[in-house]
This record gives structure tokens, sequence and C-alpha cells, in this order.
């Protein structure tokens, strides 16, 4: 078995525990070579390519799209092609998994057309422990359990994403079910098993009729961007990828909207159609969360928990920043710097002035770590959640570089393809609510920084200078600051200093 290597779970980041393979991009008897993309991988804050550390060929996979497996854990097996299969299942069983037994069926030429496609025998087998296939009554209705009856926090279960939606559906207590996946882990044909096994019954589900009415496509749908399970799946319903819509990752058709297109298209039967009208179950869709959301979660609960918040707001006058910015933008061709560029390239430079402030605080050791340059997160909202990608040193950069670097940053977060090295880390965080026409707002901060701004929308307002009433470009910052690192007048003699550099511009220059 020395001759047998592990294509394993990377750890991208010290927060992350686990994550989701989204397709692999090798089927199984493909050779590879060392820094080849393998597959894809999803979790709490990307989606990112798994690149092979060593060159080999992949002779099994053990996790199929879709699953969600800890750091560490074996993906495939990767070995010379003159190693038995004896030997791969002898070397699987000792990962405490059983091989696929499945045979790989001869390639279409669809499938040769899809490398990313999935075969047949790169699903893994039922575990030998894992309970037989339900088969549900073919009259009654479903009836779960007394036993089994409750509500399921999917924080606290170990179980599969349609596990977690089918026993939400059903109403049934995925804690009172035992798993039978890797680490205990829930799936469908566990809680069929266990309802079957306390006496409930589960009704076969009704053949959808066809329904002539929905319109359908009938347009080249092979450039439509789609994962290939949902391509195959939509092939074998008679579903144009065109009727469906894109709700996977990277704009991507996935195996879901290829189903709820099939609904769409097909009709209720009658019988189901008046169940469902007798029922008073109100229209409430559950969404699971994703694992950016759980993440996103547990961090800012943590930081409202842990760090006592307070908040300093100040306006600012734009008048010679956005003379600045105009004359910047005709001055250099190709560069188009923003209002947010050059708060960014002031934070920057403001943090380097109150030094205190650059900071993050180190909870574990009780200790405060101070920077030299200052690394500003920049938050970007995607579909899925929030992330914060870094401005590496803003106060040593031009406005230019910080422009072209932001607009980098910003298409990369929104393609999932931001490395772990640029968004973990930095040492303040910028949040800019300012273009959806929010005045001014309170942002929580991101651990284990010491602070963030809250920048809100730049508009024409009413001001006196001089003992004049003039009409003036102004908007307003508030600084959120953990007290435990930064009190009331460290923070603000840091708004003091970027008052200063944003309303004498020229300052950021020198």
């Amino acid at each position: 078995m020395s001759d047998i290597k592990t294509l394993e779970m990377p750890k991208w980041g010290l927060s992350m525990e686990e994550g989701t393979l989204l397709q692999w991009l090798l089927k199984e008897g493909d050779s590879f070579a060392k820094g080849q993309e393998v597959c894809e991988i999803e979790t709490s804050k990307i989606v990112n390519v798994f690149e092979a550390p060593f060159a080999g060929t992949l002779r099994r996979v053990l996790v199929g799209p879709g699953e969600t497996v800890p750091v560490g854990a074996a993906l495939g097996l990767a070995a010379d092609p003159s190693v038995a299969e004896d030997e791969l299942k002898a070397f699987t069983a000792s990962l405490g998994g059983t091989p696929a037994v499945a045979e790989a069926a001869p390639a279409s030429s669809t499938d040769k057309a899809q490398p990313a496609a999935k075969s047949p025998a790169a699903v893994p087998a039922r575990s030998a422990q894992a309970p037989a296939p339900v088969s549900p009554v073919a009259s009654g209705q479903t009836r779960i359990p007394a036993s089994l009856q409750g509500d399921t926090e999917a924080g606290q279960v170990h179980a599969t994403s349609r596990a977690l939606r089918q026993a939400i559906r059903l109403g049934v207590d995925l804690g009172k079910v035992k798993g039978s996946g890797r680490d205990g882990r829930i799936s469908v044909a566990d809680l069929e098993a266990a309802i079957v096994a306390a006496g409930g019954q589960l009704a076969a589900p009704a053949l959808p009729r066809r329904s002539d009415k929905a319109p359908r496509s009938a347009a080249d749908d092979s450039q439509v961007p789609a994962t290939p399970l949902a391509r195959r799946l939509a092939a074998q319903l008679g579903i144009n990828l065109h009727d469906c819509r894109a709700s996977g990752s990277r704009g991507r058709v996935s195996r879901e909207d290829v189903q709820a297109a099939s609904l769409l298209r097909d009709g209720v039967p009658a019988a189901a159609s008046n169940a469902a009208e007798a029922s008073a179950v109100p229209d409430v869709e559950n969404l699971p969360m994703s694992g950016m959301r759980r993440a996103i979660a547990a961090r800012l609960q943590e930081s409202k928990r842990n760090a006592p918040h307070f908040r300093l707001t100040v306006d600012l006058d734009l008048e010679r920043l956005l003379a600045l910015r105009k004359e910047v933008n005709a001055g250099l061709p190709g560069v188009k710097v923003s209002v947010n560029d050059l708060l960014v390239k002031a934070c920057g430079q403001a943090l380097v002035e109150v030094p205190d402030v650059n900071v993050q605080f180190d909870e574990t050791a009780q200790s405060i770590r101070r920077f030299a340059d200052a690394d500003v997160s920049v938050a970007v909202a995607l579909p899925t959640g929030l992330i914060t990608p870094i401005v590496r040193a803003a106060n040593r950069k031009s406005i230019s570089a910080i422009s072209a670097e932001i607009h980098a940053l910003v298409t990369k977060a929104k393609a999932g393809t931001l490395k772990p090295e640029e968004f973990q880390g930095g040492t303040f965080s910028v949040s800019n609510l300012g273009m959806l026409g929010v005045r001014q707002f309170d942002a929580i901060i991101n651990p284990p920084q010491g602070a963030i701004l809250a920048i809100g929308a730049g508009e024409a307002r009413a001001a006196v200078r001089e003992g004049q009433l003039v009409v003036r470009q102004q908007l307003t910052v508030s600084l959120s600051c953990d007290h435990r690192v930064i009190d009331g007048a460290l923070g603000a003699r840091f708004l003091q200093a970027l008052k200063r550099l944003v309303e004498t511009p020229s300052l950021m220059l020198v």
C-alpha cells in the first residue's frame, strides 16, 4: 500500500474546518501532474481550485460532488495503474470508508465534451453499516412516529443538506437519528430507515402530470454556464438550460435549478393539488445557511459578544476630494479612481499617523499587535454573504495603484477565486454602503481587528462657511472601536487625521 497516496481536503486558512467538493476536474483513471487542477472546493469564504500536491493517477474517488468533509479527509486515491483493485479496497477500508463498487460506464461523446462531469464510478458506494434504501409505500400518507418528531437545529447536527431539508419538511428531529456516514453523518437513507424502524410510514411521491402550458426554449443551451450534474440531469429530463434560473456558484445553473424548471414545466396531479389546498400550511421556504453565512454569523456574534463596541461619527467635506478625483481621472488615461479608493488611501495614511488604531487584539495571549503598515480590508457584498479582500500596505501605495488593486480584488471576490492570503488578516476595515443611498450606519468590528469605518452616501448638504450658508458635498462616517484596545480619545484622533486628509487631499500625494 506504500504506492497509494491520498488527495486530502486542504486547509486554506486558520479558520477553515471543512470544505464542500463542488466537482472533479478529472475522472478515475486520469493521470495528473504536480500543480494540476484536480477539483473545485467551496469553503465558508471562497470557491477555489485544489491543485495536486504530487503527480500520479486518480484511481478512486471517495467524495462525490456536493459532499462536505472535514479538513484532512481523503477525497480520492492516487496510485500507479499497476496497483491492484484489492489493494485500493483494502487501503480505503483502512481509512474508515468503503471503496466505490460501481464500474465506470463507457464515456459518451457528451461526457468527453465535459471532462468535469462525474462518472457513476465516482460516487462512493453505501457504507456496509448504512441502512438499505427504504421503498415508500404505494398508497397512504406519510406518518412520522411521535418519538422522532421535533425541530432540527441545522448547526447542531451532522447531516447532508438533503437529509436536513427532508427532516425540516417532515418535522423530524435529526438529533434522534443515528447516522451511518463518515463521522456519524446522517443521510436521507438513515432518516427514512429511522422512520420505518420506529413504526412510521413514508408515502410514495405523486408523479407529476405533464402540462403544455409552460413555454419552453428551443435555443442551443450548450454555452449556458451549468454544473456537470445539472447538465446531465437536464438532458435526462428534457429541460433546456435557458429555462432554468442560475443560482449556483459563479452564476451557474445547479441541479436544484433544473429540478425547479422540471416542476414548473410539469403540472401537479389533481389529488396532490386538492390536498395542498385543503392544508393550511403557510407558503414558507426554509433556506439552509451556506458555509459562508454560518461563518459570518459565528464571527460577528463572537465580535458583538466579546468586543465592547463604541462609535464615533464625523462629517467629511468632499469638495476638494472630488476635485482631485476629477483631475486624476481626466489626466490619467485608463484610470478611474472612485471616492472609495481615495477614502481607503486616506485611512491607510491616517492609521500610520495614529498607529495605536492600526492594531489587532490577541485574545489568547491577551496582547495587542501593532503594525507598521496599514492592511485595509474592504468589505464586498456577495450573493452568499460578505467577504473582505485586503489592500496590503495601503499607506505606501499610490491612489491609482489602490484603485486597480481594489478593482481586481472585487472581481476575484465575485468570481469566487480569491486566495486565502488575499482576504485573511488585515489591520483595519472599511464598509461602504453609500452607493445604496445609506446616509449613516454602524458596522460590527471584524475580529481580531480593533476598528472598522462605516462610510455613508456623499450628498449635497447645507453648511456654514465663514458665516455664510452654503451647499457642500459631504458624507458621514462612523468609526466602531473595540474599547478593550482603543479608547475614545484615540478613536477621535484617528477621525481628526482622516478628516484632515480628506479635506486637504493633496497631503495624500506627498
